[in-house]
Protein backbone atom coordinates (compact mmCIF):
# COMPACT_ATOMS: atom_id res chain seq x y z
CA UNK A 1 0.00 0.00 0.00
CA UNK A 2 1.21 3.57 -1.30
CA UNK A 3 1.69 5.65 1.92
CA UNK A 4 4.12 8.52 0.11
CA UNK A 5 4.20 10.45 -2.73
CA UNK A 6 7.38 12.08 -4.22
CA UNK A 7 6.68 14.55 -6.65
CA UNK A 8 9.55 16.25 -8.87
CA UNK A 9 8.27 20.32 -9.99
CA UNK A 10 9.54 21.32 -13.13
CA UNK A 11 7.94 19.28 -15.94
CA UNK A 12 5.95 17.29 -13.45
CA UNK A 13 3.82 19.24 -11.26
CA UNK A 14 4.71 22.17 -13.42
CA UNK A 15 3.80 22.75 -17.20
CA UNK A 16 6.97 24.33 -18.62
CA UNK A 17 4.29 25.49 -21.33
CA UNK A 18 1.65 27.41 -18.75
CA UNK A 19 4.09 27.50 -15.53
CA UNK A 20 1.30 26.18 -13.62
CA UNK A 21 -0.16 23.45 -11.60
CA UNK A 22 -2.64 21.64 -13.95
CA UNK A 23 -6.13 21.44 -11.82
CA UNK A 24 -6.17 17.53 -12.82
CA UNK A 25 -3.05 16.94 -10.86
CA UNK A 26 -4.66 19.76 -7.99
CA UNK A 27 -7.73 17.44 -7.44
CA UNK A 28 -6.06 14.32 -7.59
CA UNK A 29 -3.26 15.03 -4.86
CA UNK A 30 -5.92 16.50 -2.86
CA UNK A 31 -8.05 13.13 -3.09
CA UNK A 32 -4.55 11.15 -2.53
CA UNK A 33 -4.09 13.51 0.68
CA UNK A 34 -7.95 12.66 1.84
CA UNK A 35 -6.93 9.12 2.08
CA UNK A 36 -3.92 10.14 4.51
CA UNK A 37 -1.14 9.87 1.56
CA UNK A 38 1.46 11.75 2.40
CA UNK A 39 2.60 14.66 -0.25
CA UNK A 40 6.18 15.44 -0.36
CA UNK A 41 7.96 17.77 -3.09
CA UNK A 42 11.62 16.39 -4.39
CA UNK A 43 13.40 19.18 -6.50
CA UNK A 44 16.86 20.64 -7.98
CA UNK A 45 15.25 23.91 -6.72
CA UNK A 46 16.65 25.30 -3.57
CA UNK A 47 13.25 26.93 -1.50
CA UNK A 48 14.15 30.59 -1.99
CA UNK A 49 13.22 29.98 -5.56
CA UNK A 50 10.07 27.43 -5.12
CA UNK A 51 7.64 29.76 -6.22
CA UNK A 52 5.22 27.53 -7.83
CA UNK A 53 3.30 25.83 -5.43
CA UNK A 54 0.80 27.95 -3.87
CA UNK A 55 -1.71 25.92 -5.60
CA UNK A 56 -1.04 22.86 -3.32
CA UNK A 57 0.68 25.58 -0.78
CA UNK A 58 -2.35 27.31 0.02
CA UNK A 59 -4.11 23.94 0.42
CA UNK A 60 -1.94 22.58 3.01
CA UNK A 61 -1.55 19.39 1.02
CA UNK A 62 2.60 19.44 1.10
CA UNK A 63 3.70 17.46 4.24
CA UNK A 64 7.90 18.28 3.34
CA UNK A 65 10.54 19.01 1.00
CA UNK A 66 13.25 17.29 -0.48
CA UNK A 67 15.53 20.27 -2.04
CA UNK A 68 18.46 21.32 -4.05
CA UNK A 69 18.61 17.44 -4.74
CA UNK A 70 18.83 16.27 -1.51
CA UNK A 71 21.23 18.54 -0.04
CA UNK A 72 18.70 20.32 1.89
CA UNK A 73 15.36 18.41 3.38
CA UNK A 74 12.77 20.05 5.80
CA UNK A 75 9.23 19.73 7.19
CA UNK A 76 7.35 22.54 7.95
CA UNK A 77 10.27 24.69 9.65
CA UNK A 78 12.36 22.07 11.05
CA UNK A 79 14.92 21.17 8.59
CA UNK A 80 15.46 17.24 9.24
CA UNK A 81 18.61 17.14 6.57
CA UNK A 82 21.19 18.71 5.26
CA UNK A 83 24.65 18.65 3.73
CA UNK A 84 26.91 21.19 2.28
CA UNK A 85 29.56 21.17 -0.53
CA UNK A 86 33.12 21.08 0.82
CA UNK A 87 34.57 24.51 0.71
CA UNK A 88 37.81 22.88 -1.59
CA UNK A 89 34.91 21.97 -3.92
CA UNK A 90 33.41 24.97 -3.58
CA UNK A 91 36.75 26.96 -4.67
CA UNK A 92 37.64 25.05 -6.87
CA UNK A 93 34.48 25.67 -9.39
CA UNK A 94 34.52 28.79 -8.51
CA UNK A 95 38.00 29.12 -10.06
CA UNK A 96 37.01 26.68 -13.46
CA UNK A 97 34.38 29.32 -13.69
CA UNK A 98 36.01 32.52 -13.71
CA UNK A 99 38.94 30.98 -15.43
CA UNK A 100 36.80 29.69 -18.37
CA UNK A 101 33.77 32.39 -17.80
CA UNK A 102 31.00 30.18 -17.78
CA UNK A 103 27.85 31.48 -15.40
CA UNK A 104 27.77 29.97 -11.97
CA UNK A 105 24.81 30.00 -9.54
CA UNK A 106 25.86 29.48 -6.09
CA UNK A 107 23.20 28.55 -3.24
CA UNK A 108 23.09 29.09 0.56
CA UNK A 109 20.93 27.71 3.07
CA UNK A 110 18.55 30.84 2.94
CA UNK A 111 20.16 32.93 -0.29
CA UNK A 112 20.79 32.33 -3.98
CA UNK A 113 22.91 34.44 -6.09
CA UNK A 114 24.78 34.23 -9.64
CA UNK A 115 28.32 35.03 -10.99
CA UNK A 116 29.11 36.33 -14.50
CA UNK A 117 25.21 36.01 -15.76
CA UNK A 118 24.70 35.97 -19.58
CA UNK A 119 21.70 36.29 -22.04
CA UNK A 120 21.29 32.11 -21.41
CA UNK A 121 20.82 32.68 -17.42
CA UNK A 122 18.32 35.35 -18.01
CA UNK A 123 16.35 33.73 -20.65
CA UNK A 124 16.16 30.36 -18.42
CA UNK A 125 15.28 31.60 -15.14
CA UNK A 126 13.51 34.78 -16.33
CA UNK A 127 11.35 33.51 -18.91
CA UNK A 128 11.30 29.74 -18.81
CA UNK A 129 11.23 28.97 -14.74
CA UNK A 130 9.86 32.47 -13.94
CA UNK A 131 12.26 32.82 -11.11
CA UNK A 132 13.18 36.22 -11.81
CA UNK A 133 16.02 37.98 -12.01
CA UNK A 134 18.71 36.48 -9.89
CA UNK A 135 21.58 38.43 -7.84
CA UNK A 136 24.29 38.82 -9.37
CA UNK A 137 27.84 38.80 -7.24
CA UNK A 138 31.53 38.65 -7.16
CA UNK A 139 33.02 35.23 -6.75
CA UNK A 140 34.54 35.49 -3.29
CA UNK A 141 31.13 37.40 -1.97
CA UNK A 142 29.35 34.49 -3.20
CA UNK A 143 31.33 31.54 -1.10
CA UNK A 144 33.16 33.14 1.51
CA UNK A 145 32.02 32.82 4.63
CA UNK A 146 28.88 30.49 3.94
CA UNK A 147 28.76 26.69 3.47
CA UNK A 148 27.01 26.15 -0.11
CA UNK A 149 24.42 23.64 -0.57
CA UNK A 150 24.32 23.56 -4.39
CA UNK A 151 26.15 25.08 -7.06
CA UNK A 152 24.93 24.91 -11.03
CA UNK A 153 27.46 25.82 -13.32
CA UNK A 154 26.09 26.32 -16.74
CA UNK A 155 28.48 24.14 -18.98
CA UNK A 156 27.81 21.26 -21.49
CA UNK A 157 27.79 17.11 -20.59
CA UNK A 158 31.18 17.57 -22.22
CA UNK A 159 32.41 20.11 -19.57
CA UNK A 160 31.09 18.57 -16.78
CA UNK A 161 32.55 14.81 -17.50
CA UNK A 162 36.00 16.47 -17.77
CA UNK A 163 35.20 19.06 -14.23
CA UNK A 164 33.11 16.53 -12.03
CA UNK A 165 36.49 14.35 -11.58
CA UNK A 166 38.35 17.67 -10.04
CA UNK A 167 35.43 18.26 -7.74
CA UNK A 168 36.00 14.87 -5.33
CA UNK A 169 33.72 14.84 -2.95
CA UNK A 170 30.53 16.09 -4.85
CA UNK A 171 28.12 14.40 -7.69
CA UNK A 172 25.99 16.02 -10.39
CA UNK A 173 22.42 15.72 -11.76
CA UNK A 174 20.86 17.37 -14.80
CA UNK A 175 16.99 18.50 -15.33
CA UNK A 176 17.64 21.30 -17.73
CA UNK A 177 19.70 20.83 -20.78
CA UNK A 178 22.11 23.82 -20.32
CA UNK A 179 23.14 23.14 -17.05
CA UNK A 180 23.98 20.88 -14.02
CA UNK A 181 23.00 20.69 -10.62
CA UNK A 182 26.18 19.88 -8.37
CA UNK A 183 25.72 18.82 -4.31
CA UNK A 184 28.18 17.13 -1.77
CA UNK A 185 28.47 13.78 -2.93
CA UNK A 186 25.60 11.59 -1.14
CA UNK A 187 23.14 14.04 -1.86
CA UNK A 188 20.59 12.94 -3.82
CA UNK A 189 16.86 12.71 -4.15
CA UNK A 190 16.93 9.19 -3.41
CA UNK A 191 18.53 10.08 0.12
CA UNK A 192 16.07 12.56 0.64
CA UNK A 193 12.96 10.08 0.57
CA UNK A 194 14.96 7.88 2.70
CA UNK A 195 15.27 11.06 5.71
CA UNK A 196 11.77 11.86 5.00
CA UNK A 197 10.06 8.50 5.53
CA UNK A 198 12.56 7.70 8.32
CA UNK A 199 10.65 11.02 10.32
CA UNK A 200 6.85 9.32 9.44
CA UNK A 201 7.43 5.69 10.09
CA UNK A 202 7.00 5.23 5.87
CA UNK A 203 8.59 1.99 4.55
CA UNK A 204 10.13 2.10 1.20
CA UNK A 205 8.42 -0.42 -0.02
CA UNK A 206 5.11 1.99 0.69
CA UNK A 207 6.50 5.11 -1.41
CA UNK A 208 6.27 6.39 -4.93
CA UNK A 209 8.23 8.69 -7.22
CA UNK A 210 7.29 10.44 -10.13
CA UNK A 211 9.40 12.91 -12.23
CA UNK A 212 11.11 13.69 -15.73
CA UNK A 213 14.73 14.64 -15.66
CA UNK A 214 17.47 12.53 -15.07
CA UNK A 215 17.73 14.09 -11.58
CA UNK A 216 14.53 11.75 -11.36
CA UNK A 217 16.68 8.93 -12.19
CA UNK A 218 17.59 7.84 -8.60
CA UNK A 219 14.44 8.65 -7.24
CA UNK A 220 12.75 6.92 -9.97
CA UNK A 221 14.38 3.67 -9.35
CA UNK A 222 14.43 3.79 -5.19
CA UNK A 223 10.88 3.79 -4.94
CA UNK A 224 8.57 1.00 -4.14
CA UNK A 225 6.88 2.70 -7.83
CA UNK A 226 9.06 4.72 -10.11
CA UNK A 227 7.00 6.84 -12.72
CA UNK A 228 8.28 9.03 -15.58
CA UNK A 229 6.21 11.25 -17.49
CA UNK A 230 5.17 11.83 -20.77
CA UNK A 231 7.78 14.58 -21.50
CA UNK A 232 10.98 12.94 -19.65
CA UNK A 233 13.40 11.78 -22.16
CA UNK A 234 13.94 8.38 -23.11
CA UNK A 235 16.60 7.34 -20.18
CA UNK A 236 14.28 8.07 -17.93
CA UNK A 237 11.63 6.46 -19.42
CA UNK A 238 13.82 3.02 -19.19
CA UNK A 239 14.22 3.51 -15.47
CA UNK A 240 10.59 3.87 -14.93
CA UNK A 241 7.98 0.94 -13.73
CA UNK A 242 5.49 3.02 -15.72
CA UNK A 243 5.26 6.07 -17.99
CA UNK A 244 2.23 8.47 -17.62
CA UNK A 245 1.14 10.88 -19.93
CA UNK A 246 2.88 14.25 -19.84
CA UNK A 247 2.15 16.91 -17.77
CA UNK A 248 -0.28 19.05 -19.86
CA UNK A 249 -2.24 15.34 -20.60
CA UNK A 250 -2.95 15.15 -17.00
CA UNK A 251 -0.04 12.74 -16.27
CA UNK A 252 -0.14 13.04 -12.63
CA UNK A 253 -3.93 12.25 -12.12
CA UNK A 254 -3.64 9.47 -14.79
CA UNK A 255 -0.46 7.60 -12.97
CA UNK A 256 -2.42 7.47 -9.21
CA UNK A 257 -5.90 6.01 -11.01
CA UNK A 258 -3.22 3.87 -12.56
CA UNK A 259 -1.75 2.18 -9.54
CA UNK A 260 -5.37 3.05 -7.64
CA UNK A 261 -3.46 5.41 -5.18
CA UNK A 262 -7.39 7.58 -6.07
Amino acid sequence: MIKALFFDIDGTLVSFKTHEIPNSAIEAITAAKAKGIRIFIATGRPSVIINNLSALQERGLIDGYITMNGGYCYIGDNVIYKSNIPEADVRTIAEISARKGFPCIFVGEHDICVCQPDEMVRKIFVEHLRVGELPEKGFEEAISGKSIYQITPFITEEEEREILPLLSNCESGRWYPAFVDITAKGNTKQKGIDEIISQFGILLEETMAIGDGGNDIGMIRHAAIGVAMGNATDTVKQHADYVTASVDEDGIANALKHFSII
